[in-house]
């Protein structure tokens, strides 16, 4: 009996060990820039986050009387559409994290560099409830506000009790609103009061405006469908413990044949910048594969935030090679970004609702882009246009300026 005990053991001890060399390689891997380069941004060859870099306590039952055979007890999915912000001096990832039972909650993970090296907090975020509970929460936009708060706006999805009697897959998405000071303990606000429809995509602008706080929203009728709403809107609050979102209008719309004609929204909260703010959303045309979402910029102007300043024409990042494939494929999604003192740009994205990458930009490229990319001419002609004046500027260009 006892060489069977000892025996057990070591099969355990060995399994443990083996499982924690995995684990401590993929945590601690360097991460590559990729050759390729736009000379918009650059891409990085491994996911920054990834559902296997949930920690193993979360996953296995550790005392070998329990769980012999070391079974995982718990499964994560994914882990994926991540707010960001800077912490002391750390980068640090709002997380979805999605298990094998569909619920999604919110996990910290940080790092040193906000390349690589990223692992989860000790625990996962335990939100507050209201008085109608979650069924499921996910995709939070972080904004250190200049009221002192650092608040997380994110989707809460509830069933819908208008659904016919049997359908169990209608839900109704609303904005779920909290704040916390140290990003561990959380006060949970009301959800945004709207009377425009479901929200499943707002930000909260970081500066008051008016002495208000300033929303972008996502109307639309209903929790896939738009209808005849959507759009990238703007509206504002006059108290974030009643946010009552008033004089909500549309600053981007949704136009057809475009990279936005089904769907758009914005992404993380706005950067600010000597000639306006810069913004970067995610739009989503059909297409016979099923949806797919890019990421799209433009930018606003510093007083007037309703006002559009620059739109470049089409997608500013699409889904590519390993990044088209996942639990909802050819999706990329963003709503974390994270602006360094020194002009950097750390822009956060997932891939296919299923792990986390990091792109690197500066603030001087960025706004670059978003002032000499062509708008969309909405036509192929159009489009034909602007590339003959490319062209043809490039003709007159002398050899030695080439």
């Amino acid at each position: 009996m006892a060489k069977k005990k000892s025996d057990a053991s070591a099969k355990f001890n060995k399994r443990l060990n083996k499982i924690i060399q995995e684990y401590e390689s993929l945590v601690n891997r360097k991460n590559k820039r990729l050759k390729a380069y736009n000379g918009i941004y650059h891409r990085y060859r491994y996911p920054v986050i990834t559902a296997e870099h949930v920690p193993l306590n979360w996953k296995y039952n550790l005392n070998p009387i329990a769980n012999p055979r070391l079974m995982q007890r718990i499964g994560f999915n994914a882990a994926f559409n991540a707010g960001a912000i800077k912490f002391n001096d750390k980068y640090v990832l709002a997380v979805r994290v999605e298990g094998w039972d569909r619920k999604s909650f919110f996990a910290m993970a940080e790092s040193d560099n906000g390349i690589d090296g990223f692992r989860f907090w000790d625990k996962p975020v335990l939100l507050p409830e209201n008085e109608d509970p979650d069924i499921n929460v996910y995709d939070m936009r972080l904004t250190r506000h200049e009221d002192g708060w650092i608040y997380g706006i994110f989707c809460t999805e509830r069933g819908d009790s208008s659904a016919p009697p049997g359908d169990t897959s209608m839900a109704v998405a609303s904005a779920g609103i909290a704040r916390t000071r140290d990003l561990k303990q959380w006060e949970r606000l009301p959800d945004l009061i709207s009377s425009t429809g479901q929200q499943r995509n707002v930000v909260l602008h970081p500066e008051f405006v008016y002495g208000k706080y300033a929303l972008y929203t996502r109307p639309q009728e209903g929790f896939i469908e738009v209808g005849t709403g959507g759009g990238i809107g703007l509206g504002y609050v006059t108290d974030m413990k009643y946010p009552l979102v008033e004089n909500e209008k549309i600053i981007s719309e949704k136009a057809y044949h475009t990279v936005y004609e089904l769907k758009n929204g914005l992404g993380p909260p706005p950067i600010k910048t000597p000639e306006g703010w810069l913004q970067l959303a995610h739009g989503v045309r059909n297409t016979a594969a099923g949806l797919r979402y890019v990421l799209y910029m433009f930018m606003t102007d510093l007083n007037d935030l309703s006002k559009v300043i620059h739109f470049p024409g089409g997608y500013f990042m699409a889904p590519q090679d390993e990044e088209r494939i996942g639990d909802v494929s050819n999706v990329l999604f963003n709503n974390g970004w994270i602006r360094d003192d020194d002009g950097r740009v750390l822009i956060y994205y997932a891939s296919s609702d299923t792990r986390m990458h990091v792109a690197i930009s500066t603030v001087e490229q960025l706004v670059d882009y978003c002032k000499n990319t062509p708008p969309d001419g909405l036509s192929t002609r159009k489009s034909v246009d602007t590339i003959m004046y490319l062209i043809d500027r490039n003709a007159s260009v002398s050899p030695d300026q080439k």
